[in-house]
């Protein structure tokens, strides 16, 4: 028995010594490129169109120029940055709160089509947005809501993915629990946001970290529908210091660098609830 118990221990530890090793050196392939960037930022533009991005440290080469010209630079680095900051927390407020409502109905609710509307959903999850960008592009067109952070967000607030985990995260709910809030005299509305809310926080903070990444990282879309320059988003303006004319390197490694900033804190703030949220997720329903 002692033998049988002995063996079980050491597999156990040295599964968990391979999770550790396999786990770090993920970390390893993760940090290295941000760690590049990093060093880059130090350097002279020219020294990246010339070595690219590496590991070398030459301090001889390295200041904080870059910095400088980031910070005091007669430049429109910081329009974009805190435009995207708008739009990022302005997107993800929407969608957490559209995306909550259809899920929580979706979970907690039983009407008539509610399965081939979930499957519309799971079959919206299958479609790239390349296939769909053209009819999009037309109907704000249509719209007239052209060159606006409204026509960047509206289309992609009743998010597919989002609705999916949220219905999963709510499946487990007792039925038993909203039948109270009614006895008591709440309405609809009272038990989502007296009840549910309080239910989904670790669910909201993990889709705050994904759908926060999705529309900071956004390019594609944003490049159709924004023409003006001042409305630029942090992705559009960095991808203009790049232009046959000239290529201000010098501001965009740092300004890249710097940009990756918001997402770091985003998760830091949140990466409990993110864990706790994600497994949770991940077993109900």
């Amino acid at each position: 028995m002692n033998n049988n118990k002995n063996k079980k221990r050491r597999k156990q530890q040295l599964v968990k010594a391979g999770m550790v090793i396999l786990f770090i050196g993920l970390a390893v392939l993760i940090l290295i490129p941000i760690y590049a960037i990093f060093l880059a930022s130090f350097k002279p533009g020219g020294m990246l169109v010339q070595y690219g991005l590496n590991l070398d440290i030459d301090f001889k080469q390295m200041s904080l120029n870059n910095y400088i010209v980031m910070f005091f630079g007669k430049h429109e680095y910081w329009r974009w940055f805190f435009n995207s900051i708008f739009l990022t927390v302005a997107t993800v407020i929407l969608t957490l709160l559209v995306s909550a409502f259809v899920g929580y109905g979706f979970a907690a609710y039983d009407f008539k089509g509610k399965n081939i509307l979930f499957v519309c959903v799971l079959i919206i999850l299958s479609i790239p947005l390349e296939v769909v960008m053209l009819p999009l592009y037309k109907q704000m067109s249509e719209w007239k809501i052209m060159n606006s952070y409204t026509a960047i967000a509206l289309p992609f607030l009743a998010h597919a993915s989002t609705i999916f985990f949220f219905r999963q995260y709510l499946m487990g709910l007792p039925k038993s629990l909203l039948e109270a809030g009614r006895i008591d005299g709440a309405t609809e509305y009272g038990i989502f946001f007296r009840i549910i809310v309080p239910i989904m926080k670790p669910a909201f903070a993990a889709m705050a970290i994904l759908n926060g990444m999705n529309s900071w990282n956004n390019y594609l879309w944003p490049l159709l529908v924004i023409r003006s320059s001042e409305k630029y988003t942090l992705t559009l303006g960095l991808n203009t210091l790049l232009n046959p004319y000239g290529n201000n390197y010098d501001l965009l490694i740092v300004g890249s660098f710097f940009s990756i900033v918001p997402i770091f804190i985003l998760f830091v703030c949140f990466q409990r609830y993110f864990i706790e949220g994600m497994t949770a997720g991940a077993v109900k329903g």
